[in-house]
């Protein structure tokens, strides 16, 4: 004497939210929303309908079904009571009954509901309880919130001060780079004058020449003027001016 699931559908029996209250797969309460509307036949004023496994008690809302699937042994009186609350709910928590408005609540329909039917039975609640319910603020998830912000916000922090720190290595390692290129420059330029030999260094300094004598006769009388005297070799030799021998033979 459940409820198996509390379903909006439309016409052609497509889900629009579905909250199934005992273990039941996708697959079968798909297939179980898609056979509503086959059943479901035009003009009938009936609210529940029968196969020969579950029941369905609906009420339709402009243009599509809420529906409870029970199974045949639930109490029919109970399900229609608890039909109505959740037909009150639907514009509570969706502001309208269209299939878009129910889609864009549907989680908050879905904590509704939850507060509505427990274990697939229905809770003595009224609709401005099960509002009070759903608004209910958690310390335990006030507290969770604060410290996943103040995480957060750590978090932060370090990539922040981890970032500067990046920053601040790249530009020492830019002065380092700088200093050690001008530094190599400068112990090269060292190695260079000291690997490589002068080459005008082992040579000898060039000998100066003789200084030459100032005085013009003294180079006549003994070059020159042995070879104007007639290739006589001794009277240059003899040392003895050439114009001297000459005056001596005219006295």
């Amino acid at each position: 004497m459940v409820v198996l699931a509390a379903s909006i559908v439309n016409k052609s029996g497509k889900a629009l939210v579905s909250r199934q209250f005992v273990d039941m797969t996708r697959i079968r309460i798909e297939g179980l929303l898609a056979a509503f509307p086959k059943l479901v036949g035009t003009g009938k004023q009936h609210t529940y309908v029968e196969t020969d496994n579950v029941r369905y008690v609906y009420q339709p809302l402009e243009g599509i079904y809420l529906v409870l699937v029970t199974n045949k042994q639930s109490n029919i009186l109970e399900d229609l009571e608890t039909l109505r609350l959740l037909s009150k709910l639907v514009p509570e928590y969706c502001g309208a009954s269209d299939e878009e408005s129910v889609v864009a609540g549907a989680f908050d329909l879905i904590f509704a509901f939850d507060e509505a039917i427990s274990m697939g039975l229905k809770e003595n609640v009224t609709v401005p309880q099960v509002h009070s319910f759903t608004e209910m603020d958690s310390h335990e998830e006030k507290l969770h919130k604060m410290i996943l912000e103040s995480k957060v916000n750590e978090t932060r922090q370090q990539m922040k001060a981890k970032a500067l720190e990046i920053d601040k290595s790249k530009v020492e390692q830019k002065l380092g780079g700088g200093i050690g290129g001008i530094g190599s420059q400068g112990m090269g330029g060292s190695n260079f004058n000291t690997g490589m030999e002068d080459p005008f260094a082992s040579m000898a300094p060039p000998s100066r020449p003789p200084p030459m004598d100032s005085s013009f006769g003294g180079m006549g009388g003994s070059g020159m003027g042995g070879s104007r005297g007639g290739g006589s070799s001794g009277g240059g030799r003899g040392g003895a001016p050439a114009g001297a021998t000459i005056k001596d033979e005219a006295k």
